[in-house]
């Protein structure tokens, strides 16, 4: 049977976590293809080979990519996707693709976010919309930020599938000089911790925007974690480990650093600015921002106990107060 190693991969996405991907798989493998929908950004790629709007100082040799806006086409092409679009925009993207043109395709999921319309994470609405068999599914996640790829600073990944030889064989392409891999057979469990994660550093930037200090956060997200535990707990209940770096370092590193969208996201909500205002402030898009409504209602259908979840949600989406409702908060946190 041919490896993932030996067949055409296909990244479908154009900003800036797609961007790093095509980056660090450059390194393993010369059969890769590129989508991505903005047609003046293909041009100064082939022309320059540089993005022109994102990871400006990562340079590709793009008479090695086969990069096109044609999306129909370049899945026919290939064997595996790596699907790096915004959630909010996976099922906009993929929803004139016919179900027969994805059969015996392998997708990994490099999204951080809910498919709004289903109310579903990637796999599930891969599965539901495509008849991908789980096995055929995976996610690659952090901790690990596209900023640091660029700069091809140590970075570490976790390839989660439910065929651990596909994730394996994954992992492989990805392992380079600066990228460290590991592998899980927890696909939805990591695929939720992962979309999760965002709302966590949605709930840190809102209290660094408000004052609140280090000694807080540090309660903030260890509360964060026992949060994703019992929700994915509830969801799908195996034996995992949440303090590995799938779940507890993606977490950290996206409440604290500066290159966290979603903690700037909020730290822009903390400090006044209205979900709209900071949403054109930004220029790209906050996935916790779109994950919070979607968790939010599958939480109430499974009756987990989530304080910092709904104080995003009544901060986002109920215009309370952010102030009142962090204040609250503090008194529900140990």
């Amino acid at each position: 049977m041919e490896t993932v190693l030996k067949k055409r991969i296909l990244v479908v996405g154009g900003g800036s976590w797609a961007t790093a991907l095509i980056k660090i798989l450059s390194n393993g493998t010369s059969k890769l293809s590129w989508w991505m929908r903005d047609e003046a950004a293909i041009e100064h790629l082939k022309t320059h080979s540089h993005h022109p709007n994102y990871l400006q100082s990562a340079e590709f040799n793009t008479a090695k990519i086969n990069i096109s806006s044609n999306l129909k086409i370049l899945i026919s092409e290939c064997e595996v996707l790596i699907v790096a679009v915004p959630s909010a925009f996976v099922h906009s993207t993929f929803k004139e693709i016919p179900k027969a043109l994805l059969q015996d395709k392998v997708i990994f999921s490099a999204l951080k976010g809910m498919i709004p319309e289903m109310k579903a994470i990637p796999a599930r609405y891969f599965h539901k919309s495509f008849d991908i068999p789980y096995e055929n599914m995976g996610i690659i996640c952090g901790p690990c930020h596209a900023e640091e790829v660029a700069m091809e600073r140590l970075s570490y990944l976790t390839i989660a599938c439910s065929d651990l030889n596909k994730a394996t064989e994954m992992a492989n392409i990805l392992a380079c000089r600066y990228i460290k891999t590991s592998v899980s057979d927890d696909l939805f469990g990591t695929e939720f911790s992962a979309i999760l994660k965002n709302v966590y550093a949605l709930a840190t930037g809102i209290s660094a925007g408000l004052g609140y200090g280090d000694n807080f956060q540090a309660v903030l997200i260890s509360n964060s974690i026992r949060e994703i535990e019992t929700f994915i707990d509830a969801l799908h209940p195996i034996h995992r480990d949440t303090k590995t770096s799938a779940y507890l370092g993606d977490l950290l590193v996206t409440a604290y650093s500066k290159f966290s969208r979603n903690r700037t996201f909020g730290f822009m909500i903390g400090k006044g600015y209205s979900v709209k205002a900071a949403q054109l402030e930004m220029n790209m898009v906050a996935e916790g921002y779109y994950a919070v409504k979607s968790l939010y209602q599958i939480k109430n259908e499974f009756k987990v106990e989530m304080p910092i979840l709904e104080c995003v949600y009544g901060i986002l989406y109920e215009n309370k107060s952010s102030k009142n409702k962090l204040k609250t908060l503090t008194d529900q946190l140990d």
